[in-house]
């Protein structure tokens, strides 16, 4: 299961879980609007993969328990302290995955319900103003009858949920406090983060609330939640004063405690560029046969004009010109041809406590034109005449894990591609544009609208020799941040019931 989300403004998160000792192919097309004018020549390829795709590997498990029962098991000296730290840090880091992941819809659904809010008061004012004692109440009851029947009716009970699993998580891991010095240090740093954290994310919820009376239990609720992991941590004196009162301090700390929580389970990697000593043979190639061309121009010229001359000199020169013109223009037509279809980069991966290989990976990264893709991505874009000019990015990847070689008990990992849109952000056009409506009793009003474009992300992602899984994603965007994320089409194991599938 391939899931795509908004990260922060400007980058998207692909993510997904291997399974199993099997080979695992990914294919990312991302489709630019051709107004854009993106092209090798304004972002060369290497350029635009060295600093927008960022790719990460964790260790993971659908076991949810299993690393906080290991962590018990290394407190009580079944396993060693490394094991230990590796569990506890894998349990925090899925719990704050989750976290981000169930938080995301929870904030948007819960700033829908705000805006519904305002606009039913905006419209009640309207509607006092201007009608009757008598049909002004009348008018005011019905619109707030519409407006509660198109609010998510589980919203409440979602947020409930999701704020009674973070609560039971917490407590389940400060059930068992290690006593011996040297886990206790590792204990207090996870849970100083995981307190901080989980009580960033419930007031960001806390923020987005409307404060009528439909959420003002929920409310209570979490403002009682962020005031006690307050207390826990002054209580247990995780932070300084100083750190508390300044903003900046505790986020920068919390930032580096997340990277210490995240070390210990992501997989480390070493990226090698393929094809460098392929490109000096080229290079050495194209060189030796525009030398041998060169080489019977000069003894041509000299045959003919015999004494050294005026005219010899130029005709040199001219030979010469027309080496360098050509030599670089031979050496490139050899290397897209030599490089055409094969992987440019290698990237390994390592677990990060015994530096032991557990898994390879070749990648791809070109830019393509519509007409050359494969027919199965064709029908899931499902392309109108207004998108010919697209550019099409094609990142590819095939790995293979090897679980064996992974930490006792784990045999899964978990990949996140960072994508950065940036340097596509950089190519659109600044500024906004005015949009005039009519709305009742003749007022026209102006608003201000950024202009926006579409993006399309199509996923293919096939595991072993099974049938591929494709998802077709819509990404709006404007210069300054990512609008939207939606996901249109999906179709493979997994989707067999889905529109689309």
């Amino acid at each position: 299961m391939i899931h795509v989300e908004r990260q922060d403004s400007l980058h998207l998160k692909v993510s997904r879980v291997l399974q199993e000792e099997t080979s695992h192919r990914l294919d990312l097309f991302l489709f630019v609007p051709g107004e854009l004018g993106l092209t090798g020549q304004v972002i060369a390829e290497e350029d635009f993969y060295h600093a927008a795709i960022q790719v990460k590997r964790t260790y993971f498990s659908d076991r949810y328990r299993l690393p906080l029962v290991l962590s018990r098991l290394a407190e009580r000296g079944r396993l060693d302290a490394e094991h230990y730290r590796l569990s506890l840090s894998l349990y925090a880091y899925q719990y704050v995955v989750a976290m981000e992941s169930a938080a995301g819809p929870l904030i948007d659904d819960a700033r829908r319900a705000l805006k519904a809010e305002k606009a039913e008061k905006a419209e009640k004012g309207e509607k006092a103003d201007t009608a009757t004692n008598g049909r002004a109440s009348e008018g005011r009851s019905q619109p707030v009858k519409e407006e509660e029947g198109e609010q998510p009716p589980s919203l409440e009970q979602r947020l409930t949920e999701h704020v009674d699993l973070a609560v039971s998580i917490l407590r389940r891991l400060r059930r068992h406090e290690p006593s011996e010095e040297s886990l206790h240090r590792y204990f207090a740093t996870i849970d100083n983060y995981l307190s901080w954290f989980t009580e960033q994310r419930l007031l960001a919820l806390l923020a987005g609330l409307p404060r009528g009376a439909r959420f003002r239990p929920v409310r209570a609720r979490l403002v009682a939640i962020c005031r006690a992991e307050d207390d826990y941590r002054r209580e247990r004196e995780y932070n300084s004063e100083r750190v508390t009162r300044d903003p900046t301090r505790m986020s920068n700390k919390m930032r580096l405690l997340r990277r210490l929580i995240e070390y210990p389970v992501t997989l480390k990697q070493k990226t090698q560029e393929l094809g460098n000593a392929e490109q000096k043979a080229v290079k050495a190639l194209a060189t030796a046969v525009v030398m041998v061309f060169v080489s019977l121009g000069l003894l041509r010229v000299r045959d003919t004009l015999a004494d050294i001359t005026a005219l010899f000199v130029l005709a040199m020169a001219g030979i010469y010109a027309l080496r360098e013109v050509f030599k670089d223009d031979l050496r490139n037509t050899l290397w897209r041809l030599l490089r055409r279809g094969r992987p440019k980069w290698r990237r390994q991966y390592l677990d990060p406590t015994r530096n032991q290989v557990v898994g390879r990976q070749l990648e791809w990264f070109d830019y393509k034109r519509y007409p050359r893709l494969d027919e199965e991505i064709k029908r899931v874009r499902k392309r109108s005449v207004a998108q010919r000019e697209e550019i099409v990015l094609h990142y590819r990847s095939r790995s293979r894990m090897s679980p064996t070689r992974f930490l006792s008990g784990y045999d899964h990992t978990r990949e996140t591609l960072a994508l950065d849109l940036s340097p596509i952000a950089r190519l659109m056009d600044k500024g906004s544009r005015r949009v005039y409506r009519l709305e009742e009793g003749d007022q026209v009003v102006r608003e201000e609208v950024e202009k926006r474009h579409l993006l399309n992300l199509v996923i293919r992602e096939t595991q072993g020799d099974g049938p591929p899984t494709l998802q077709r994603w819509k990404v709006v965007m404007s210069r300054s941040r990512i609008v939207d994320v939606e996901r249109v089409h999906a179709e493979g194991p997994g989707h067999e019931d889905e529109p689309g599938g």
